[in-house]
């Protein structure tokens, strides 16, 4: 949620650098954008809608910026206005704010200050901060900026990362506390500093970065010789440590593909193998170097997540059965804090999250945390709060993840969730056929890429039907349940996911030809023929069937194919790396029937790529 940036450099690039650092950050969700850049007086732009409506606005500026904030907005307090769109100002426009959290005492504070003659004019948490720092700043009477700064921090109650410029200062002030994330940057001849909340507004121009940690104030300037400061509340200086920024830009930009999240589709051969690795080869040194002084006796193993990731969680639940003789629960992070687990020191609890700064996850991880637990991650984002707080776990190394629907971060989550099964059971014969898999498992995706014609022509046909059902048993009741996910991001379509035993306990009462009913049936298990059961029910209801198998002459020997059935099949591999097989055609049926809808895949309504707030 909510993009930051803060750009301190030279040669009048502060424009450029806010919109292309803005414009990177597009993916996390937004709803309004706005700029501000400051020389004598800062100038305030603000704008309702895309990025590229901002920069328009900001074409006839002729004046020269050095200093610069901006930020992208998902509201949460106050509705979608331009008005309400940071940067916020105090009642002079002498200080502007940026800000991505939540003030949870904005009205104790909004009192007191208009009880002072403030006057506001939105309806946001954030518009109290440039307030607070005004009133401080006056208060004291010093012309002390940073120490107005800091004293109105202590005021304020929440998670936040602030971002602010007064006109009279040649200076950025910079502040972290809860869950927010907020990245410096710092490039080779120190001469550019970039703050911003998500490492891609860095690339290009920053050669260093360093992760702002709770409670830290970062001042930037030139009167410093590294170009900044960073210190806690209480003015004690802390040291910096900086890492390498990756260059990939290829990364981060779409190349030969109109969407990215079809180029993130179409990377998944390549994001499976990174994934794997050595991994599977080395297992005694995923326990040495991410899994240090596990316990021996782990009595569970809890996966907390939200949304997809919980999905790839749910996966390994089927992984981890009766043989393995660990007891796995996938739990939903934002309803896991709230009721009260038991917790005990020899459970294994792992956060799972693309970005590694999901509110709820990250806040259930640091629950356990203070039970004792022993706690690990599984994310995409290097450095992240959950990678820090969890200091032991795996990377998926599957590259920047820029389209809203997540889509390779999933896949490549249940590949390191199967590894983690075999780390954890140390079984000779299910390592074997876990090596056996991965070896076939990117050419088998390729192969589902060859009949994209055939998926993107069902996609047509069904666009226009207004509720679908997804239904699955065993390991691919999650994949139903991704799956149906993936299509209502991004169609605005009713999908639902459900297990397809469940069909006959309410679920069927919406079966007809308006309809769709998808099913995910593949390998000859216990699961099999009463799936096929749960078919001929929807068939006899006259509802429209959709298929995904891997094996379509056992459906037509079994009389289950009509001429008007729709069926994908796919290529057949071992039933623990099925779900990342049957998963890649439903990504491209919700893309394709997006496309067909004339919606935009990359940044759905109301969506946001990083949840940042609980």
């Amino acid at each position: 949620m909510c993009g930051i940036i803060g750009y301190y450099g030279k040669d009048g690039k502060a424009i450029d650098v806010i919109l292309n650092g803005l414009k990177r950050m597009e993916y996390r969700g937004y709803d309004s954008a706005g700029v501000a850049f400051s020389d004598e007086n800062i100038l305030v732009v603000k704008n309702v809608g895309r990025i590229k409506d901002l920069e328009s606005k900001l074409n006839g500026i002729e004046r020269i910026f050095d200093i610069g904030i901006g930020h992208t907005r998902w509201a949460t307090h106050g509705k979608v206005s331009e008005e309400n769109a940071h940067p916020h100002t105090n009642m002079d426009e002498t200080i502007a704010v940026v800000h991505n959290g939540i003030i949870e005492n904005h009205a104790e504070l909004r009192k007191q200050l208009k009880e002072k003659g403030y006057n506001f004019k939105t309806e946001t948490d954030t518009e109290v901060i440039p307030h607070l720092i005004d009133f401080h700043y006056k208060k004291n009477n010093d012309g002390d900026f940073k120490k107005a700064f800091t004293d109105a921090l202590k005021e304020l109650i929440g998670a936040y990362a602030i971002v602010a410029i007064h006109k009279d200062e040649n200076r950025i002030y910079c502040a972290k506390f809860g869950s927010s994330p907020l990245r410096l940057g710092v490039s080779k001849s120190k001469d550019e500093i970039i703050v911003a909340s998500d490492r891609l507004a860095l690339i290009g121009i920053c050669e260093e970065e360093q992760i702002l940690e709770n409670g830290e104030i970062v001042v930037i300037s030139k009167d410093y010789e590294k170009g900044y400061n960073i210190e806690d509340f209480e003015g004690f200086e802390i040291e910096d440590i900086l890492r390498k920024v990756p260059k990939d830009i290829e990364a981060i930009t779409k190349g030969e593909y109109e969407d990215f999240m079809l180029k993130e589709i179409r990377e998944q051969p390549n994001t499976i193998r990174t994934a794997v690795g050595g991994r599977i080869e080395h297992l005694e040194t995923l326990a040495i170097d991410n899994f240090p002084d596990l316990p021996r006796e782990i009595s569970r193993l809890i996966l907390l997540a939200c949304g997809t990731s919980w999905h790839a969680g749910k996966v390994a639940e089927y992984l981890f059965d009766e043989k393995t003789g660990i007891v796995c629960q996938a739990e939903i992070a934002s309803e896991f804090r709230y009721k009260r687990p038991v917790l005990f020191p020899n459970d294994f609890v792992i956060a799972i999250s693309q970005s590694g700064e999901t509110a709820d996850t990250l806040a259930a991880l640091k629950l356990a945390k203070e039970k004792g637990c022993y706690i690990g991650g599984i994310v995409n984002s290097v450095g992240s709060s959950i990678a820090q707080t969890a200091a032991k776990g795996v990377y998926l190394h599957a590259g920047p993840e820029i389209g809203v629907a997540s889509t390779k971060a999933f896949t490549s989550q249940v590949a390191v969730l199967t590894i983690l099964k075999a780390f954890l059971t140390n079984d000779d014969n299910y390592i074997k056929k876990l090596k056996d898999g991965f070896s076939e498992l990117p050419s088998k995706i390729e192969e589902v890429f060859k009949i994209e014609e055939q998926i993107k022509d069902i996609a047509e046909r069904i666009s226009g039907f207004e509720r679908f059902l997804f239904l699955g048993r065993g390991i691919n009741y999650p994949v139903a349940l991704e799956g149906a996910l993936k299509f209502k991001e991004i169609t605005y379509r009713l999908a639902e996911g459900y297990p397809a035993g469940e069909m006959k306990h309410g679920p069927i009462a919406l079966i007809d030809r308006e309809t769709p009913s998808i099913f995910i049936l593949s390998g000859k298990n216990e699961y099999y023929e009463k799936t096929m059961s749960n078919i001929q029910e929807v068939k006899s209801r006259d509802g429209r069937v959709i298929i995904v198998t891997d094996d379509k002459e056992a459906l037509r020997k079994n009389g289950c194919l009509t001429k008007t059935d729709f069926i994908i099949e796919v290529p057949r591999i071992i039933e623990e790396l099925s779900p990342i097989i049957n998963v890649i055609p439903l990504q491209l049926l919700a893309y394709y029937s997006a496309k067909f809808l004339g919606w935009d895949v990359d940044k759905p309504r109301n969506l946001a790529k990083s949840v940042t707030v609980e």
